[in-house]
């Protein structure tokens, strides 16, 4: 058995060729891949960032398609150039902040593009095509084909760069008018830009981004080790301004450092960025960046993530396995991203400057309807401590928000991206796992969103008011009908969990009340999720593959989902569904038809519903607890036949290895959680359902000196199936385990056969809880 990346991180002194395998059996473990999920759908990022950083540095190839959300696409033939923030895998693009083109001239007085041209015809504009492209935790290097060698590192709050010219000159743009889908000027997309050079040398800036997060601004300050011969700054229209003049204003902004001997030495660029303002962005490169020594600085990138992934070891499995168990633990650990300035201040929600308590942080990127399912749970294992401060800055968002908890906060705006308002299933998540935390003072804002149907809506929560009065949203009066009742109900049941643990008994019972609505979009008679129209009616004719009823072209009844896929989106009070379907065998035939159904899709399918098995869909997040409900009706041996399926077939040690967005690292907490052999179906029930381990051994360092032991003896390809579980040497008949006991420490060993046991978890008594029951 080997560590996980400690010692291979700690020993490397060059960039290793990526792809290559983390975790290894005989030998040395090597760093992740961090070109996973580049390519397809799964819009990742290859640069530098610290665990949860700030400053997410990295390449940008492309701002123009969906698959460049991230910036950067594999397979994109050119680099436009460094810019300081990316997001990692999410369906919506934005950031790409203070972008750096480093480029080599023939001559002196060469023009200068400052365009980027397009992807098709690199030569039209200043992108570069490029070669020897290398990434590793904390550290990214490339050769531009203008003969400049480019390396990035990071701190928490700080991107690095240091640029290696050949001889003669060269230059540096600094492009403020960088974004995602920059299509269109109307309304404008960047105002309230400033540029401007001060008496030590130090660019600074600022600009207001009216893309995804609305109204978000973001602050800079940059040093260089080499000062420029000269700086040329461009206005609106890239108008260029007099000689000699040290600021610009407008929005769309640029300037030119120029080098007449770039390649005398290697010009190092150092940059802080602050949400807050200028002099944020100054205090966080002072403390984060008192010296000029890059390699210090990637050093100390390297052990910060040599410690995160020493958290895993694992043994047994292919070498791509491993490579993707370890890909998949660095994606899951790139978000949510730090806000806060090293000061303590940030921006609330309320769009206000905050004080942080002394040693608290504030936190941007919050994918929570996809993340509140794997990637949360994930963490109070591996990472307690870094839930705690999650915790305590999601309770100053919701109640700092106008919206209450949060759904989709990016940058200091409340996005209301997708549906629900699934920050409250991670606050009760961490209450009925321990993880201390005022949740009280979370309370009036959770109230808020609850019963006060006169407060401010965002998409998200839209038909609140009919859903407490008719018990369902319905069809003919709000998109997305069906999935909004489901997820409301699952957003009840989190906070009755909250109200109850606080002692607000009366409020806590009738959100229970209210988390069964989701019967009322399930047509029993058929056996499916269905629109229903506020008369009471329900859409017909009816097709499970179909969207829904689609009155307007925009208009659908599911979440990027069909009536296949959201029959089943129901969490939390699993032997509810199981008896409203018609019992234990009705539904696991109705699984089993899911899972074998023709892989076909409307014309008019969104992309996310992707990585089909059936009807099921991987891709995306409302069927990611599917495979695991037949534990439920007493076959556990399907869970683990579809478990090891998915987590052979959906995921590659390659560009186009994740087989959907990664989504702020839900698709990869999937897999990791999955291939321990274990996955929490509803979080707030705070226990994990036992699929199939795809290891033989796999050590998990718990805090205070515990380490969970999860072991599969002679665990193949062709052993999906377990036939018994012992926890600390006793034998286990559960299908289930608590949280409270794995976080202890102990030995989870798995007996694994070609062959499925059906006899096990096929009694009542070994079923997995749900809805604070078991089926006994």
């Amino acid at each position: 058995m080997t560590s996980l990346t400690r010692r291979a991180l700690l020993a490397s002194t060059a960039t290793a060729a990526l792809p290559l395998p983390v975790f290894a059996a005989t030998s040395a473990p090597i760093p992740p891949n961090l070109f996973v999920g580049t390519g397809g759908h799964g819009h990742t990022y290859p640069g530098p960032s610290l665990p949860f950083g700030m400053v997410q540095l990295g390449p940008d190839t492309d701002v123009e398609r969906w698959d460049a959300c991230s910036g950067y696409h594999s397979g994109d033939g050119s680099i436009m150039g460094f810019s300081h923030t990316h997001l990692s895998g999410t369906g919506v693009g934005d950031m790409l902040d203070v972008l750096l083109v480093p480029t080599a001239q023939k001559t002196k007085d060469a023009p200068v593009q400052l365009l980027p041209g397009p992807l098709d015809d690199p030569d039209k504009g200043y992108r570069q095509r490029f070669r020897d492209e290398r990434a590793e935790p904390g550290y990214y290097r490339v050769s531009l084909e203008s003969g400049v060698a480019a390396e990035l590192t990071v701190t928490e709050r700080t991107g690095w760069h240091r640029y290696s010219f050949p001889a003669g000159a060269g230059h540096i743009l600094i492009d403020r008018s960088h974004l995602i889908l920059d299509s269109s000027d109307q309304p404008p997309l960047i105002t309230d830009a400033t540029l401007a050079v001060d008496a030590a040398g130090t660019i600074i800036g600022a600009r207001t981004v009216n893309r995804w997060a609305k109204g978000r601004r973001i602050h800079f300050a940059l040093q260089l080790s080499r000062r420029p011969d000269r700086i040329t700054f461009y206005g609106d229209g890239d108008a260029p301004q007099p000689a000699g003049s040290r600021s610009v204003a407008g929005m769309r902004l640029k300037a030119v450092l120029h080098y007449d001997d770039a390649g005398k030495a290697p010009i190092l660029a150092r940059c802080g960025i602050s949400a807050v303002d200028i002099a944020g962005a100054r205090a966080n490169l002072a403390a984060e960046a008192p010296h000029w020594d890059f390699d210090r600085i990637r050093r100390a990138a390297r052990a910060r993530w040599a410690d995160v992934l020493d958290t895993i070891t694992v043994e047994g499995g292919t070498a791509d396995q491993r490579t993707i168990m370890a890909s998949a633990l660095y994606h899951a650990q790139l978000a949510p991203t730090l806000f806060s300035d090293v000061d303590g201040r940030y921006v609330g929600l309320d769009r206000k400057v905050h004080q942080l308590p002394r040693g608290e942080a504030a936190y941007s990127t919050l994918s929570l309807w996809d993340t509140y399912r794997a990637l949360h749970p994930l963490l109070t294992i591996i990472a307690p401590e870094r839930v705690q401060s999650l915790v305590a800055d999601m309770i100053r968002q919701t109640q700092q928000s106008p919206y209450g908890p949060p759904v989709w906060p990016l940058q200091g705006v409340e996005t209301g991206c997708m549906i629900g308002w699934h920050g409250v299933s991670v606050l009760a998540e961490a209450q009925a796992k321990g993880i201390p935390g005022d949740y009280a003072a979370a309370w009036p804002g959770i109230a808020k969103r609850s019963f006060d149907f006169t407060a401010p809506d965002l998409d998200n929560s839209k038909g609140r008011d009919l859903y407490d009065a008719k018990g369902y949203v319905p069809a003919d009066a709000f998109w997305e009908s069906v999935s909004r009742t489901q997820e409301y109900a699952y957003d009840d049941w989190a906070s009755a969990h909250i109200a109850r643990a606080i002692g607000k008994t009366a409020e806590a019972d009738r959100l229970l009340a209210r988390s069964r609505n989701w019967r009322n979009v399930i047509d029993g008679r058929i056996g499916f999720a269905r629109p229903r129209f506020a008369d009471g009616s329900w859409w017909t004719p009816y097709d499970p593959v179909e969207l829904g009823h689609m009155p307007k072209p925009w208009w659908r009844d599911y979440t990027e989902a069909n009536g296949w896929q959201a029959t089943f989106l129901n969490q939390h009070d699993v032997y509810g569904l199981i008896d409203h379907m018609g019992g234990d065998a009705t539904f696991e035939a109705k699984l089993d038809a899911l899972f074998t159904a023709p892989s076909t899709l409307p014309k008019n399918a969104p992309p996310d519903i992707s990585g089909l098995v059936g009807q099921y869909a991987h891709g995306n997040e409302p069927d990611h607890h599917v495979a695991y409900l037949y534990a439920y009706a007493g076959a556990a041996w399907k869970t683990q036949a579809m478990v090891r399926r998915l987590c052979t077939e959906m995921y590659r040690n390659d560009p186009d290895g994740v087989i959907g967005n990664d989504d702020c690292g839900q698709m990869s907490a999937w897999f990791v959680l999955s291939a321990l052999g274990f996955y929490p179906v509803d979080p707030v029930e705070a226990v994990y359902v036992f699929g199939s381990p795809l290891f033989e051994r796999v050590t998990l360092r718990l805090p205070g000196g515990k380490r969970l032991v999860v072991e599969a003896p002679g665990n193949r390809a062709d052993t999906p199936y377990v036939t018994a579980v012992a926890w600390n040497g006793r034998p286990w008949r559960k299908t289930w385990i608590r949280h409270a006991d794995l976080v202890k420490g102990g030995t989870l060993r798995f007996t694994m056969s070609a062959t499925p046991d059906k006899a096990y978890g096929r009694a009542p008594a070994d079923r997995p809880p749900s809805n604070g029951r078991t089926r006994a």
